[in-house]
């Protein structure tokens, strides 16, 4: 049976995971098993695993900032030093990346092999990351970028939607700016289809398919929870200037996954509604 380490297991995608992987050969390392950032722990402690899947990821976009240092630590330190330890033991690593990668100026999806140009600090390092796991560890890597993440274990856009509609009447919320919604769920069940697959190596979008502002997708959570689309209003990223800067196209190509023989994610809009019925959206 396929060893497989789930490092960043306690966030928000590894939690899903470790969940996805009910039944399986599964170890879940938080921080607290594995700092990555250590790379004699990171030796150590992956020794005897086939897969190593890393969830883990300094994921403070604005602190990112100010604050690149440490969030090169994470994102780039920690992914190397897991290349290394799964280079030294034979091991395939999957490498969760972001459409922070990209610079948000195309108007058709990326590919996968589309230039990396990021324009924010986190992005910076997550593409840091991502070059260093596939000179550390090649042709055992796949790297899997994923965008606009929401789920049952996380703070994020949907749950932050139903908070603020308990309190009121309308929300404004930007209309410039076109991703996919995806759910870590979803994210979770292609991540197992892909060590299923035995883990080819490349560079893979695990988006959900389709397209949306955050206006669409928080109009699509009103609906999602009965209540009046009407309440949510367009406006444009102006309105909410933040210290990093967004990318204004997120949208992701899926071409990888048809490449490997497996189909990629479905429609946002119909894992939105999965992850209302499975309780895993809620204002709580």
């Amino acid at each position: 049976m396929t060893r497989i380490a789930v490092v960043g297991a306690g966030g928000m995608l590894g939690t899903d995971l470790m969940h996805a992987l009910n039944g399986r050969d599964a170890t879940a390392l938080t921080r607290k098993e594995l700092d990555i950032t250590d790379r004699q722990a990171a030796l150590d402690v992956l020794a005897g695993f086939d897969v190593i899947i890393n969830a883990s990821a300094y994921t403070r976009v604005d602190d990112a900032e100010s604050d690149e240092e440490n969030a090169h630590l994470v994102n780039a330190v920690g992914p190397h030093n897991l290349a290394l330890a799964a280079a030294a033991h034979g091991s395939r690593l999957v490498q969760i990346s972001t459409d922070y990668v990209f610079d948000g100026t195309a108007t058709e999806p990326y590919a996968e092999d589309s230039p990396r140009n990021p324009v924010s600090a986190y992005g910076r390092t997550k593409a840091a990351g991502e070059l260093l796991v596939l000179e550390r560890n090649p042709g055992r890597t796949a790297i899997v970028r994923t965008a606009w993440l929401y789920g049952k274990n996380g703070s994020n856009f949907p749950r932050t939607m139903l908070k603020l509609a308990a309190n009121r009447d309308t929300l404004d919320v930007v209309n410039d700016q076109a991703g996919q919604p995806t759910w870590t769920g979803d994210l979770a069940a292609q991540l197992v289809a892909l060590v299923d697959a035995g883990t080819p190596a490349g560079i893979f979008h695990g988006t959900n398919s389709g397209r949306a502002t955050w206006f669409d997708l928080a109009q699509a959570v009103f609906v999602c929870a009965g209540l009046d689309p009407d309440r949510v209003k367009p406006t444009d990223s102006s309105a909410f200037q933040r210290p990093a800067p967004r990318p204004s196209f997120s949208v992701l190509g899926h071409q990888a996954w048809l490449d490997s023989g497996i189909e990629p994610m479905r429609d946002w809009k119909q894992a939105l509604q999965a992850a209302f019925n499975s309780g895993a959206l809620t204002a709580e």
